[in-house]
């Protein structure tokens, strides 16, 4: 009698866990990116450096303050599938998703806009005492 009850509850579990939004998240990709502070200040335009070809469809490094930085995954997260990149808005204070009008935080990554109900991805960022802003997962 345990027994069936454990087997029907397994089951059910795995039928419960098989919902609809499966897939839906940003992968996982291995990122390993180093760039001095000094090339950061030369290249970021109004405190946010782009760099293509990084993650799943590129890096967004934010400088939040002097020396603190945060780092997204240019993958939206509403449907990542599709991989559109968000962009920085002119406010510097949020990005939006071109293909679904979604909007994002630029302090954390959070859904300001629907249809975003998840926050993009964010890699660990840290500054080392040699002054180059290491970018890792």
């Amino acid at each position: 009698m345990i027994k069936r009850i454990t087997g029907t509850l397994v089951i059910f579990l795995l039928l419960v866990g098989c919902g609809k939004d499966e897939g839906r998240y940003i992968p996982n990709v291995l990122v390993n990116y180093r760039i001095s502070e000094a090339e950061f200040n030369i290249r970021a335009k109004d405190r946010i450096l782009v760099v293509p070809n990084i993650g799943v469809a590129g890096l967004m490094i934010v400088k939040i303050t002097p020396g603190n930085y945060i780092t997204f995954d240019q993958c939206s997260s509403v449907n990542p599938d599709q991989r559109c990149k968000v962009t920085p808005d002119d406010n510097l204070i949020t990005a939006t998703d071109p293909c679904s009008g979604a909007k994002f935080l630029l302090l954390d990554g959070s859904p300001q806009k629907a249809p975003a109900v998840r926050y993009l991805k964010v890699y660990r960022t840290s500054v080392g005492s040699d002054g180059m802003i290491n970018v890792s997962n």
